[in-house]
Protein backbone atom coordinates (compact mmCIF):
# COMPACT_ATOMS: atom_id res chain seq x y z
CA UNK A 1 0.00 0.00 0.00
CA UNK A 2 1.30 3.46 -0.90
CA UNK A 3 2.00 6.00 1.82
CA UNK A 4 -1.15 7.76 3.11
CA UNK A 5 -3.36 5.56 0.88
CA UNK A 6 -6.62 3.97 1.98
CA UNK A 7 -6.84 0.29 2.79
CA UNK A 8 -9.15 -1.79 0.62
CA UNK A 9 -11.66 -2.23 3.45
CA UNK A 10 -11.73 1.53 4.07
CA UNK A 11 -12.32 2.25 0.40
CA UNK A 12 -15.18 -0.27 0.23
CA UNK A 13 -17.01 1.62 2.97
CA UNK A 14 -16.99 5.01 1.25
CA UNK A 15 -16.79 4.36 -2.49
CA UNK A 16 -20.56 4.24 -2.99
CA UNK A 17 -20.99 7.61 -1.24
CA UNK A 18 -18.93 9.49 -3.84
CA UNK A 19 -20.18 11.09 -7.07
CA UNK A 20 -19.75 9.26 -10.37
CA UNK A 21 -21.64 6.09 -9.43
CA UNK A 22 -24.40 4.46 -11.47
CA UNK A 23 -27.45 6.71 -11.38
CA UNK A 24 -25.53 9.95 -10.74
CA UNK A 25 -25.96 12.85 -13.12
CA UNK A 26 -22.90 13.17 -15.38
CA UNK A 27 -20.21 10.73 -16.40
CA UNK A 28 -19.06 7.81 -14.29
CA UNK A 29 -15.86 8.42 -12.33
CA UNK A 30 -13.27 5.67 -12.58
CA UNK A 31 -10.52 7.47 -10.65
CA UNK A 32 -12.32 8.37 -7.41
CA UNK A 33 -9.91 6.35 -5.29
CA UNK A 34 -6.86 7.95 -6.89
CA UNK A 35 -8.39 11.38 -6.33
CA UNK A 36 -9.18 10.71 -2.65
CA UNK A 37 -5.68 9.38 -2.07
CA UNK A 38 -4.22 12.46 -3.78
CA UNK A 39 -6.04 14.65 -1.26
CA UNK A 40 -4.90 12.51 1.67
CA UNK A 41 -1.32 12.68 0.42
CA UNK A 42 -1.44 16.46 0.06
CA UNK A 43 -3.00 17.14 3.46
CA UNK A 44 -0.94 14.56 5.36
CA UNK A 45 2.37 15.61 3.81
CA UNK A 46 1.56 19.34 3.98
CA UNK A 47 2.75 20.20 0.47
CA UNK A 48 1.63 22.79 -2.09
CA UNK A 49 -0.81 21.50 -4.70
CA UNK A 50 1.77 21.76 -7.46
CA UNK A 51 4.08 19.37 -5.57
CA UNK A 52 1.69 16.43 -5.84
CA UNK A 53 3.45 13.39 -7.37
CA UNK A 54 2.79 12.89 -11.08
CA UNK A 55 0.93 9.62 -10.46
CA UNK A 56 -2.03 11.66 -9.18
CA UNK A 57 -2.39 13.58 -12.44
CA UNK A 58 -2.63 17.33 -13.00
CA UNK A 59 -2.64 19.09 -9.60
CA UNK A 60 -4.95 21.79 -11.00
CA UNK A 61 -7.61 19.18 -11.73
CA UNK A 62 -7.26 17.68 -8.25
CA UNK A 63 -7.62 21.11 -6.60
CA UNK A 64 -10.59 22.11 -8.75
CA UNK A 65 -12.38 18.84 -8.04
CA UNK A 66 -11.74 19.16 -4.31
CA UNK A 67 -13.20 22.69 -4.39
CA UNK A 68 -16.26 21.48 -6.27
CA UNK A 69 -16.89 18.53 -3.97
CA UNK A 70 -16.35 20.68 -0.86
CA UNK A 71 -18.84 23.25 -2.09
CA UNK A 72 -21.46 20.63 -2.93
CA UNK A 73 -21.04 18.98 0.49
CA UNK A 74 -19.68 15.60 -0.65
CA UNK A 75 -17.14 15.32 2.17
CA UNK A 76 -19.66 16.45 4.75
CA UNK A 77 -22.15 13.78 3.64
CA UNK A 78 -19.49 11.07 3.84
CA UNK A 79 -18.52 12.24 7.33
CA UNK A 80 -22.12 12.37 8.58
CA UNK A 81 -22.83 8.90 7.24
CA UNK A 82 -19.81 7.44 9.04
CA UNK A 83 -20.50 9.33 12.27
CA UNK A 84 -24.03 7.91 12.55
CA UNK A 85 -22.46 5.08 14.57
CA UNK A 86 -21.62 7.50 17.38
CA UNK A 87 -22.84 6.72 20.87
CA UNK A 88 -25.34 9.27 22.22
CA UNK A 89 -24.75 8.83 25.95
CA UNK A 90 -22.08 11.50 26.45
CA UNK A 91 -20.59 14.32 24.40
CA UNK A 92 -17.75 16.81 24.66
CA UNK A 93 -17.25 20.25 23.17
CA UNK A 94 -14.06 22.24 22.56
CA UNK A 95 -12.30 24.54 20.09
CA UNK A 96 -8.92 24.76 18.43
CA UNK A 97 -7.11 27.66 16.76
CA UNK A 98 -5.53 26.85 13.40
CA UNK A 99 -2.64 29.06 12.38
CA UNK A 100 -2.48 30.44 8.86
CA UNK A 101 0.29 29.35 6.50
CA UNK A 102 2.87 32.04 5.72
CA UNK A 103 2.60 31.13 2.02
CA UNK A 104 -0.96 32.44 1.80
CA UNK A 105 -1.56 35.77 0.13
CA UNK A 106 -3.89 38.40 1.50
CA UNK A 107 -7.12 39.09 -0.31
CA UNK A 108 -7.82 42.54 -1.73
CA UNK A 109 -9.27 45.21 0.51
CA UNK A 110 -12.76 45.00 -0.98
CA UNK A 111 -12.89 41.29 -0.01
CA UNK A 112 -11.65 41.62 3.57
CA UNK A 113 -15.10 41.04 5.04
CA UNK A 114 -15.12 37.55 6.55
CA UNK A 115 -17.45 35.14 4.77
CA UNK A 116 -17.26 31.59 6.09
CA UNK A 117 -18.18 30.08 2.72
CA UNK A 118 -15.98 31.70 0.14
CA UNK A 119 -13.73 34.49 1.38
CA UNK A 120 -10.28 34.15 2.94
CA UNK A 121 -10.11 33.79 6.69
CA UNK A 122 -7.45 34.78 9.20
CA UNK A 123 -7.03 32.45 12.18
CA UNK A 124 -9.79 29.86 12.10
CA UNK A 125 -11.29 28.23 15.14
CA UNK A 126 -12.62 24.72 14.78
CA UNK A 127 -15.34 23.83 17.22
CA UNK A 128 -16.59 20.26 17.19
CA UNK A 129 -18.74 17.87 19.12
CA UNK A 130 -17.14 14.43 19.50
CA UNK A 131 -19.42 11.85 21.10
CA UNK A 132 -17.94 8.85 22.79
CA UNK A 133 -18.81 5.86 24.90
CA UNK A 134 -17.15 6.17 28.34
CA UNK A 135 -16.09 2.49 28.70
CA UNK A 136 -14.26 2.74 25.36
CA UNK A 137 -11.73 5.43 26.19
CA UNK A 138 -10.04 5.43 22.76
CA UNK A 139 -13.22 6.17 20.81
CA UNK A 140 -12.65 9.92 20.56
CA UNK A 141 -14.32 10.36 17.19
CA UNK A 142 -16.04 13.62 16.19
CA UNK A 143 -19.63 14.10 15.08
CA UNK A 144 -19.69 17.73 14.01
CA UNK A 145 -17.65 20.82 13.12
CA UNK A 146 -18.22 24.53 12.92
CA UNK A 147 -15.81 27.21 11.71
CA UNK A 148 -15.66 30.65 13.26
CA UNK A 149 -13.27 33.60 12.83
CA UNK A 150 -10.29 33.47 15.17
CA UNK A 151 -11.51 36.43 17.22
CA UNK A 152 -14.95 34.89 17.88
CA UNK A 153 -15.80 33.54 21.32
CA UNK A 154 -16.17 29.78 21.79
CA UNK A 155 -19.89 30.23 22.48
CA UNK A 156 -20.50 31.22 18.86
CA UNK A 157 -19.61 27.72 17.76
CA UNK A 158 -21.45 26.13 20.67
CA UNK A 159 -24.71 27.75 19.56
CA UNK A 160 -24.39 26.04 16.17
CA UNK A 161 -23.49 22.60 17.54
CA UNK A 162 -25.90 22.16 20.43
CA UNK A 163 -29.05 21.65 18.37
CA UNK A 164 -29.04 17.89 19.03
CA UNK A 165 -28.14 18.20 22.70
CA UNK A 166 -31.41 16.55 23.79
CA UNK A 167 -30.07 13.22 22.49
CA UNK A 168 -27.18 12.97 24.97
CA UNK A 169 -26.96 12.53 28.72
CA UNK A 170 -24.05 14.83 29.59
CA UNK A 171 -21.88 17.49 27.96
CA UNK A 172 -18.20 17.93 28.87
CA UNK A 173 -16.63 21.34 28.23
CA UNK A 174 -14.10 23.72 29.75
CA UNK A 175 -14.63 26.98 31.65
CA UNK A 176 -15.00 29.04 28.47
CA UNK A 177 -18.53 27.64 28.10
CA UNK A 178 -19.42 28.86 31.59
CA UNK A 179 -18.98 32.50 30.52
CA UNK A 180 -22.74 33.06 30.25
CA UNK A 181 -25.84 31.15 31.28
CA UNK A 182 -26.97 30.45 27.70
CA UNK A 183 -25.15 27.10 27.38
CA UNK A 184 -26.18 25.97 30.87
CA UNK A 185 -29.75 27.02 30.19
CA UNK A 186 -29.91 24.95 26.99
CA UNK A 187 -28.46 21.94 28.78
CA UNK A 188 -30.99 22.25 31.60
CA UNK A 189 -33.89 22.52 29.15
CA UNK A 190 -32.65 19.40 27.35
CA UNK A 191 -32.22 17.51 30.64
CA UNK A 192 -28.52 17.14 29.85
CA UNK A 193 -25.94 17.12 32.65
CA UNK A 194 -23.44 19.99 32.44
CA UNK A 195 -19.92 18.76 33.21
CA UNK A 196 -18.39 22.24 33.00
CA UNK A 197 -16.11 23.72 35.70
CA UNK A 198 -17.44 27.06 37.02
CA UNK A 199 -15.42 30.23 36.53
CA UNK A 200 -13.67 31.46 39.68
CA UNK A 201 -15.42 34.84 39.53
CA UNK A 202 -18.89 33.31 39.76
CA UNK A 203 -20.97 34.75 42.60
CA UNK A 204 -22.57 31.36 43.19
CA UNK A 205 -20.29 28.44 42.54
CA UNK A 206 -21.93 25.24 41.26
CA UNK A 207 -20.82 21.63 41.44
CA UNK A 208 -19.84 19.34 38.57
CA UNK A 209 -18.68 15.75 38.16
CA UNK A 210 -14.90 16.02 38.46
CA UNK A 211 -14.34 12.34 37.66
CA UNK A 212 -16.36 12.53 34.46
CA UNK A 213 -14.60 15.78 33.49
CA UNK A 214 -11.31 13.85 33.24
CA UNK A 215 -12.70 12.12 30.14
CA UNK A 216 -12.35 15.42 28.30
CA UNK A 217 -8.83 14.39 27.32
CA UNK A 218 -10.48 12.45 24.49
CA UNK A 219 -11.03 15.76 22.72
CA UNK A 220 -7.32 16.52 22.80
CA UNK A 221 -6.67 12.98 21.52
CA UNK A 222 -8.77 13.78 18.48
CA UNK A 223 -6.96 17.08 17.88
CA UNK A 224 -3.68 15.19 17.89
CA UNK A 225 -5.03 12.82 15.24
CA UNK A 226 -6.22 15.75 13.14
CA UNK A 227 -2.85 17.51 13.45
CA UNK A 228 -1.22 14.58 11.67
CA UNK A 229 -2.68 16.23 8.57
CA UNK A 230 -0.08 18.98 8.34
CA UNK A 231 -1.96 21.08 5.79
CA UNK A 232 -4.84 21.25 8.27
CA UNK A 233 -2.76 21.85 11.41
CA UNK A 234 -1.21 24.82 9.61
CA UNK A 235 -4.09 26.02 7.47
CA UNK A 236 -2.89 25.89 3.86
CA UNK A 237 -6.32 26.53 2.32
CA UNK A 238 -7.32 30.08 1.50
CA UNK A 239 -11.08 29.45 1.68
CA UNK A 240 -13.21 28.11 4.50
CA UNK A 241 -15.02 25.96 1.93
CA UNK A 242 -11.94 23.87 1.10
CA UNK A 243 -10.62 23.93 4.65
CA UNK A 244 -13.86 22.54 6.09
CA UNK A 245 -14.02 19.98 3.28
CA UNK A 246 -10.53 18.78 4.21
CA UNK A 247 -11.50 18.53 7.89
CA UNK A 248 -14.54 16.42 7.01
CA UNK A 249 -12.36 14.17 4.83
CA UNK A 250 -9.70 13.73 7.53
CA UNK A 251 -12.35 13.08 10.19
CA UNK A 252 -13.94 10.49 7.92
CA UNK A 253 -10.61 8.64 7.66
CA UNK A 254 -10.31 8.77 11.45
CA UNK A 255 -13.74 7.13 11.68
CA UNK A 256 -12.58 4.46 9.22
CA UNK A 257 -9.53 3.52 11.31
Amino acid sequence: MRRYALRDDQWERIKDMLPGQEGWVGGNAKDNRLFVEALLYRYRAGIPWRDLPERFGDFRSVHKRHSRWSESGVWERVFKTLSEDADNEYAALDEHDCTRSSTQCWCKKKHQTINLKHKQLDAVRVVYLPKFMPPVMHASNPTGFHLTPGQAHDLQGADALLDGIHEIGALLADKAYDATERVLKRLKEADCQAVIPPKVNRTQQRTYDLHMYKWRHLIENFFQKLKQYRAIATRYDKTARNFLGAIHLAASVIWLN
